[in-house]
């Protein structure tokens, strides 16, 4: 019986025969439909799945005429954390002049609102500089990064420290409290980036501290959007599902907590973002046909649902990429063809 090389979701690469691909890509889609009660894939998007797992070659792309925007987080960083010693303006000019870049994104080297709120002033004008020396649409970004305002290193008591003491009522009220900084902080910093001609904002890695930082950033970009309507706003999740840290936020009538990525897009939408970005973490111990197929059925939701262009999160550790610091190159392919191929997503 002939088998396909293919990987785990940790990159550990394993055989697999046909029909136990054909049910793990079966059982992934299935997961992803019991848990966010969504629509499973059809019989051609399995089988399509199936034919771009099981290919022979080393990598593979989408046809001609169906490729799709690639937008990145923190770009100005990347190189820095391989070692290798470059400038932010040098890091943009090799991903537009080397790596052809859709778009670029410029970023502080902690990448969170917070710390740059005081440093804003010397971030204006390199980026000025960046956009006189590039072509592609210039975004910044940051996260919201909710646990910079939890002591010791914020102003607020930690949640984290109160909650095993069961001082509930105390870690909510912290959590509020860490919301109106971070508010703050983030409408600061990215209209003061905005104004000094970014052509977007990203607001990266979402939701990572749960619902009080998905309800932080769902009023920033409300409140960013009623003073520049025209802005362009990029929302990328942590995770496929809001953490109920808090447990009792609502927006706009709605629970934060518990939401799946179709439902993040229906606030997200409502509040002005202009590019929504869902995430779908990875079941290491499982195949990457499973995690592909349970990846691309919740992105599909998310597309069939959306009035605003959808690009997935595909990197180490989301939307059927292994959780592995070097990426294999044919796993990383074959899960970004799948997601445009079966999706018809607007961008990665």
């Amino acid at each position: 019986m002939s088998k396909y090389m293919t990987q785990m979701g940790d990159g550990y690469r394993a055989e697999f025969t046909a029909e136990e691909i054909k049910t793990d890509i079966e059982e992934g889609t299935q997961d992803a439909v019991r848990r966010g009660k969504i629509e499973p894939l059809g019989e051609e998007d399995k089988r399509r799945l199936f034919e771009i797992v099981t290919r022979p070659d080393r990598s593979v792309g989408v046809d001609r005429g169906n490729e799709v925007v690639v937008s990145y987080d923190s770009g100005t960083t990347k190189f820095n954390r391989c070692n290798v010693e470059v400038s932010k303006l040098q890091s943009l000019q090799i991903y537009e002049r080397l790596l052809g870049a859709d778009t670029l994104e410029f970023a502080h080297i902690d990448y969170s609102y917070k710390p740059v709120k005081p440093i804003v002033v010397f971030e204006q004008p390199r980026f000025e500089q960046a956009l006189l020396i590039t072509i592609p649409p210039l975004f910044y970004g940051a996260m919201p990064n909710l646990g910079l305002y939890s002591q010791p290193d914020g102003p607020c008591p930690n949640p984290g420290d109160l909650l095993p003491k069961g001082q509930i009522k105390e870690a909510r009220e912290s959590y509020e409290k860490q919301i109106e900084h971070s508010v703050k902080d983030m409408v600061y910093v990215a209209s003061r980036m905005y104004e000094a001609g970014a052509d977007g904002i990203n607001f990266d890695t979402t939701a990572a501290a749960g619902d009080a930082e998905f309800y932080a950033t769902l009023k920033a970009i409300e409140t960013l959007h009623k003073k520049y309507p025209q802005m362009c706003i990029q929302m990328g999740m942590a995770s496929e599902f809001v953490l109920g840290m808090h447990g009792e936020l609502y927006y706009d009538g709605v629970r934060l907590a518990g939401l799946y990525p179709h439902k993040q897009l229906e606030l997200a939408e409502k509040v002005g973002v202009r590019i929504f970005g869902p995430a779908i973490n990875i079941v290491t111990t499982q195949s990457l046909p499973w995690n592909v197929a349970r990846s691309v059925t919740f992105v599909k939701a998310c597309v069939e649902k959306a009035k605003i262009p959808i690009h997935a999160c595909m990197g180490m550790g989301v939307c059927g990429v292994p959780l592995t610091l070097s990426v294999p190159v044919d796993a990383l392919t074959r899960a970004s063809k799948a997601m445009v191929d079966i999706t018809r997503l607007d961008g990665l």
